[in-house]
């Protein structure tokens, strides 16, 4: 049978302390709502709705990619009240299933055990917790059958004592879902429509309650304030390392990288402490990232050695290719086979040819480097004019002495040597040398300056 998701998304936040909806902070750099929405995608649901309601027009921009319905919650009246504002965008005769915009980390296989379990029964994620405190909890009869769930402020000092809890995440066929909660009231402590309530309805109605569990806790922990947050990024972390090195690669210490995207990683890569890779990062085998480098949107290839302190974002970098330490590779970068980037060189907007090398403490912008080029430190390729970017070409086999200025748009042609010291504003034709110095003076009997007293 058809699915559709509901998800519960209106809520303020109010621990979070902050003027941004609570489902809108970020886990792994992606809203926690679209962790959730990912998670309904996984499931091939027909129909997605979000029911939204603090700071609406802020989840709206943020999540206008979704491919979702949106349900405006305008008065937060309970859960139950809130999946009645959801039901209004769903086909009854499918399958619901209810998430919530605040429990980012369940798995797909978790949930597919629970639509599985569903049949026809109304099935409900559970779990026991040793402080199972603020949550609902589970009553059975002496058959261990479900018959209900009370709330917390509810509940009696002996229901209390019970440790196994409503996580909330819940599946039901559309029109019996509509049904109980056409016949659900708000006389409890809270004045609130719970949609937990269904539960004693459906076991007076004799509707078997079938309950699962997740693998893993954390699969169904909500986040209410920044601790939790932060809990739970390290959380999802450990879970990222954890899979990368049963996939081959060696991360020197898990509770010290970042992953805030997709990667992909080839077995033989070994990733060095406070590693972030964000967007959409893929690195070859026999690759080496050091300490403190950060790695965006790139592709790397094999065999590549990335020294501490680097930072690479838009680029592609081939196979062999040594880049840092206290490296900037800028977007739109390419770095051909074997080619050597080094301590303090900032390259933007380039490609730099195959075996070529720029060692030190120069700046490379909008410039196309060929073949075994050899840049000595200092130099910088002037490609600014105040309003205007220039390009800057360079042959194969150049070498180009340090503290060296090419101003844009000047072309360089094979085999060249620029002496040290030169700046080039013309082009340069094959095998030369060219040089551009002022005159060396000595002045006899200088004295430098001295401060007044």
């Amino acid at each position: 049978m058809a699915l559709s998701v509901i998800i519960l998304a209106a809520g303020k936040g109010t621990r979070m302390k902050s003027s941004m909806p609570k489902v809108l902070h970020k886990l792994a750099d992606k809203p926690l709502l679209e962790h959730v929405y990912e998670s309904a995608k996984a499931l091939n649901a027909e129909e997605i709705v979000i029911v939204y309601g603090h700071g609406g027009e802020q989840v709206l921009d943020a999540c206008q990619h979704f491919d979702a319905a949106w349900v405006e919650q305008t008065e937060q009246l309970g859960t139950g009240h809130a999946v009645q504002y959801g039901l209004e965008k769903v086909k009854l005769e499918n399958n619901v299933l209810i998430l919530y915009g605040d429990v980012p980390l369940t798995r797909k296989r978790s949930l597919e055990q629970l639509l599985d379990d569903m049949q026809d029964k109304l099935a409900l994620m559970t779990v026991h917790l040793d402080d199972p405190a603020g949550y609902g909890r589970i009553i059975r009869d002496a058959h261990d059958r479900v018959t209900g769930i009370v709330e917390q402020k509810d509940a009696s000092e002996v229901q209390k004592q019970i440790q196994e809890v409503n996580t909330g995440i819940l599946a039901v066929k559309g029109a019996l879902l509509k049904d109980y909660l056409d016949r659900i009231d708000n006389n409890n402590a809270q004045k609130e429509y719970y949609l937990t309530d269904i539960f004693s309805l459906a076991a007076k109605d004799g509707v078997e309650i079938i309950t699962s569990h997740p693998a893993d806790i954390f699969e169904v922990e909500g986040i209410n304030n920044r601790r939790q947050l932060a809990a739970l990024e390290r959380v999802h972390q450990l879970n990222l390392a954890g899979q990368l090195m049963d996939d081959g690669v060696t991360i020197i210490d898990p509770a010290r990288i970042d992953i805030r995207g997709d990667v992909s990683i080839q077995a033989d890569v070994t990733i060095d402490v406070n590693v972030i890779l964000k967007g959409t990062v893929s690195i070859g085998s026999g690759t080496v990232i050091g300490a403190n480098c950060i790695i965006i949107n790139s592709v790397l290839g094999n065999n590549i050695t990335v020294e501490p302190n680097s930072v690479i974002e838009n680029a592609v970098v081939e196979n062999a290719v040594s880049i840092g330490p206290f490296a900037r590779i800028r977007p739109d970068t390419h770095l051909a086979e074997k080619c050597r980037i080094g301590n303090f060189v900032e390259v933007k907007k380039s490609r730099i040819g195959k075996g070529s090398k720029v060692n030190h403490l120069s700046y490379i912008g909008d410039t196309v480097m060929g073949d075994n080029v050899n840049v000595g430190a200092g130099t910088i390729t002037c490609n600014y004019d105040g309003a205007n970017k220039h390009q800057t070409i360079i042959g194969d086999n150049v070498f180009v002495g340090s503290d060296t200025q090419m101003v844009a748009p000047v072309k360089v042609a094979d085999n060249v040597t620029v002496a040290a010291g030169t700046t080039l504003t013309r082009d340069v034709e094959e095998g030369v040398l060219v040089i551009s110095r002022v005159p060396q003076k000595s002045v006899a009997g200088w004295e430098r300056p001295k401060k007044q007293k």
